[in-house]
């Protein structure tokens, strides 16, 4: 199995990439040329890693039957000082609201389970980064 993405130069140091017949803007930030046509390309990297992530956990969560109100995933990552500047640190927060969940250890330890069943087997974007990010996360329950 392969993907393809076609990404096309539109003007300037702007990119458009096609993604499965989805179009995802980039651009450099104004100080680099950009002109706010699309993010920079280096920050949808923690979103593919969140998205990646958010999809097993939902998906765990759901046949773990956590009767979540709503769910939210806060990446953030840290690039070394020198060029390349990759991200060698990125950290999840993965914040899930429900009623009474603040204390629940039952709903803690699902989405826990959820959360290492994603980093440890099932998400491709983690599997990738690994190799050359530190990845930790952590879990918030809030009530709501």
């Amino acid at each position: 199995m392969s993907d393809t993405v076609v990404t096309v130069h539109t003007g300037n140091v702007a990119f458009e990439s096609d993604i499965e017949g989805y179009k995802v803007r980039m651009d450099a930030a104004p100080e680099f040329g950009g002109t706010g046509f699309g993010p920079r390309p280096k920050p949808l990297v923690l979103s593919a890693l969140a998205g990646c992530a958010g999809i097993d956990v939902a998906s765990i969560m759901r046949k773990k039957q956590v009767p979540y109100k709503s769910f939210r995933i806060i990446t953030t990552g840290e690039t070394v000082e020198t060029h390349p500047k990759y991200y060698h640190k990125i950290h999840l927060v993965f914040e899930v609201t429900g009623e009474n969940f603040e204390g629940d250890d039952s709903v803690y330890e699902k989405v826990a389970r959820a959360v290492e069943l994603s980093s440890e087997t099932y998400c491709g974007v983690n599997a990738m980064l690994k190799r050359s990010a530190e990845i930790t996360h952590e879990i918030r329950l809030v009530n709501g």
